[in-house]
């Protein structure tokens, strides 16, 4: 078979010709050859093959740079490229669906009416933070107050300032009146508020990159608890016994896992499993993942820093949340169990019981 015109081989390749030429002067899909009289653009029926894997990879909405990338490739890291890409996607996906669940449940809820036998929901909390037994200084900050929850993981020569800074951005919540359908707003307003203080304590060092923090906070808002989170500390949920961890690691392991280039096991021990991929700092991703949810009586919340939950295994979290009732014991019992297996990090705990307040 000769060469095929740009149009004979648009139709065979499902690309406009439009789309070939653009293709051309981006170097991403080259003519066999050009008339020199006509200036008509002439393509190899082997090249058929290429130009169906771009169409395939736009149809993914694969940006064309990266195409290109992937054209130079052998299949199997052509393939590895294309399954990362398609991870990063739906994580993209996943944190605009969770905004989108954030803002249908903010604007839909109502508070249900009070009927005389329906009592008002409060927390009890308890919040501690250990240096562990290898760190010479406390990074961390953990904080506990009747209306808002925070652990921060500082980083760098200034990460315990970072963390301190973040989480004093966050207090004023505890006392301030927030409008009805403002929450989303106010939540936005305290997370830049905490990404300015970060940066006003990196600013004041001799490297703009020794001072960053991780964010984890839950601000209760009298029947629902809102959630901010930024970096690998944690939430967990203790729910009829059950325990779920309800955020999500924005760690450089995690998305390998996303991926499927790591499996859990492999992340545990992984040498790169504390290099985050968000973190408030200068130069940092700080998007937070934000998330509402619906308190029930009974229910009771971890929030860690990693420093626990990379050497004490869910099991026996689910064990220590399960059996000691009262939170500041449980918060202790925790700490000693990191402690227990070498505390190896500095390690935060903040437990709050979802509870019938006392009239």
């Amino acid at each position: 078979m000769g060469l095929l015109t740009i149009g004979a081989f648009a139709k065979a390749s499902r690309l406009s010709p439009k789309a070939l030429r653009l293709y051309d002067e981006l170097g991403l899909l080259t003519p066999a050859r050009v008339d020199p009289v006509t200036g008509y653009r002439l393509y190899a029926p082997e090249q058929l093959d290429q130009a169906r894997l771009v169409a395939w990879l736009r149809r993914l909405g694969m940006p064309l740079a990266r195409i290109q990338h992937v054209s130079t490739l052998e299949s199997a890291a052509a393939a590895q490229e294309i399954r990362a890409f398609w991870a990063q996607v739906e994580t993209d996906t996943a944190a605009r669906r969770n905004l989108a669940s954030f803002l249908i449940d903010h604007l839909s809820w109502k508070d249900p009416a009070m009927s005389p036998t329906t009592k008002p929901l409060g927390i009890r909390y308890a919040a501690l933070s250990d240096a562990g037994l290898v760190r010479g200084s406390n990074q961390d900050t953990a904080y506990a107050g009747s209306r808002l929850l925070a652990v921060a993981d500082g980083y760098g020569s200034g990460g315990a300032t970072a963390s301190a800074a973040a989480v004093d951005a966050l207090k004023h919540l505890e006392t301030d009146t927030i409008p009805a359908g403002n929450l989303l707003n106010v939540l936005e307003d305290a997370i830049e508020q905490a990404k300015q203080a970060v940066d006003g304590v990196a600013g004041t060092g001799s490297s703009p990159e020794e001072a960053g923090t991780t964010l984890t906070a839950m601000l209760w808002t009298g029947s629902q608890l809102a959630l901010v989170h930024i970096g690998d500390s944690r939430v967990y949920l203790l729910r009829d016994g059950e325990l779920f961890q309800i955020t999500h690691d924005h760690t450089m392991v995690q998305s390998m896992v996303d991926e499927g280039r790591l499996t859990p096991e492999e992340a545990a021990s992984h040498p790169q499993r504390s290099l985050l991929l968000r973190a408030l700092g200068q130069g940092a991703d700080g998007s937070p993942d934000m998330r509402l949810h619906d308190a029930q009586q009974g229910d009771r919340y971890l929030l860690c820093s990693d420093g626990l939950s990379t050497v004490v295994t869910t099991d026996e979290i689910r064990r220590v949340l399960s059996e000691i009732r009262d939170p500041e014991q449980a918060v202790r019992e925790l700490i000693a169990l990191a402690n227990g297996s070498g505390g190896p990090d500095n390690v935060s705990c903040v437990v709050a019981d979802v509870m019938e307040l006392q009239q």
